[in-house]
């Protein structure tokens, strides 16, 4: 089974050779590993690179034990690129598995440690390598990573396959694609099992044995586990709704009978987010161009992972799709925020009264931008009028959409605005978006 990545081929491709090191990063088994040792290295060969040439180390193997001592693995990198006649590709997987050790030239330094960011930034000053490396802990899941490369790293984030690259690999019936796919989402490893019960339970796994551990163990994290699996269940249960950490510090004590701040929550919230789990929009005015920092949407970075955690029983297609959407403009670089039109109404008293309309979606990209509503249809005209109504308001002359999850021709309506089925968005018609 070949899954494609070919937007992230050509974001590494165009960094070879340019004297940095190429830190590939994401949510735990997004397929890091099978990006860089399968696809990439099939390019390299593909260019002509011989395979003598390329160094590959898979550090979570024990017949490689020895190298996670960073000096060994130093070491050993510098002995088989000795030849300064050929250029190496240094293929570096599970790099967080090198440990940090006393610095055996300071023994009166107890404090004083050599680890892998040392041994990379050494090796990245050989004048014939070019390093890459992949690492899957919350040593190396952290958004904050290149600081600990004082800026001599470059990232290529992983996501969960998108929608495009799910059907590169789908061997099931076509017809079933998308449905599969809203259930189970991205996670490429899902590709390979069967049947309902496997599924749920390697996406759940993941959770239990993999996410929340990370997360505690990076941030140090002194509280209770069962807390952490409430709130991801709780703001999986909102996926694509407003709300605030105030709002589900109320939520904990109405429904939990748990008394936790909102400065905790909204820090436990930053660990999810700093681990790929999460991804958060902002609102933003769209008239007055300024962000509105009262509220804000999270969603799951990978639906399946979204119904793993409700044990799929709320499979709400509306959110699910919303979700999905996010997901699939952030991982093409799109800067996505939550839109909010204001206008005014006239109440039943006569009286004129400020009204907040919400957009989807306000994507960003260069100098593009993208006004996005998503629905399950636009059958019934008032439906339709009640989607396009924070549409019609915005006055200017960027694209606008509505994605519904209906099969139909894509067609412009008298405002100007694009109607288009999800799946030949997410297939076609996203790819030509500026």
């Amino acid at each position: 089974m070949v899954i494609r990545r070919d937007r992230y081929l050509k974001q590494l491709v165009a960094k070879k050779h340019n004297g940095m090191i190429k830190i590939v990063t994401g949510i735990r088994r997004c397929g890091k590993s099978y990006f860089l040792n399968v696809l990439f290295r099939n390019h390299l060969l593909d260019e002509g690179v011989e395979d003598r040439n390329i160094i590959m180390l898979a550090l979570d193997e024990d017949v490689n034990m020895q190298y996670r001592n960073p000096l060994e693995l130093g070491k050993y990198i510098r002995e088989l690129c000795a030849d300064r006649s050929r250029y190496f590709y240094i293929l570096l997987d599970e790099i967080q598995k090198v440990d940090s050790i006393a610095n055996p030239y300071l023994p009166n330094n107890p404090q004083a440690k050599v680890g892998f960011v040392d041994v990379l930034l050494g090796l990245k000053n050989l004048p014939n390598v070019d390093i890459y490396v992949t690492g899957s802990n919350s040593k190396m899941l952290s958004v904050d990573i290149l600081t600990e490369f004082k800026d001599r790293g470059e990232e290529i984030r992983l996501n969960p396959l998108t929608f495009d690259e799910f059907m590169s690999a789908y061997t099931g019936d076509s017809r079933m694609a998308w449905a599969e796919f809203m259930m189970y989402g991205g996670m490429p490893f899902v590709l390979s099992k069967t049947g309902h019960a496997e599924k749920a339970a390697y996406l759940q796994g993941l959770f239990e044995r993999t996410y929340i551990t990370d997360v505690v163990e990076r941030n140090n994290l002194k509280g209770s586990k069962e807390v952490l699996g409430d709130l991801l269940n709780i703001l999986a249960s909102s996926v694509g709704s407003l709300t605030n950490t105030s709002r589900l510090e109320n939520t904990f004590k109405s429904e939990k009978h748990i008394n936790i701040s909102h400065n905790t929550i909204s820090a436990y919230i930053d660990c999810f987010l700093d681990a790929f789990i999460l991804k958060k929009a902002e609102r933003f005015d769209i008239k007055g161009r300024k962000y509105i920092g009262a509220q804000q949407k999270y969603f799951y970075s990978d639906v399946g992972l979204r119904n793993a955690r409700l044990n799929f029983r709320q499979q709400e297609e509306n959110h699910i799709m919303e979700n999905i959407i996010y997901n699939e403009l952030t991982a093409r670089g799109f800067s996505v925020d939550v839109g909010v039109v204001e206008t005014s109404v006239i109440n039943a008293d006569g009286k004129r009264q400020r009204s907040l309309l919400e957009v989807d979606f306000v994507c960003h990209r260069g100098q593009g931008r993208y006004y996005i509503q998503s629905a399950l249809t636009v059958a019934e005209e008032s439906k339709r009028q009640q989607e396009i109504n924070s549409l019609k308001r915005i006055n200017d002359s960027f694209v606008k959409i509505v994605v519904v999850r209906d099969y139909i021709v894509r067609w412009y309506d008298e405002s100007g605005i694009l109607y288009i089925g999800v799946e030949d968005f997410l297939l076609n018609y996203i790819n030509q978006m500026a």
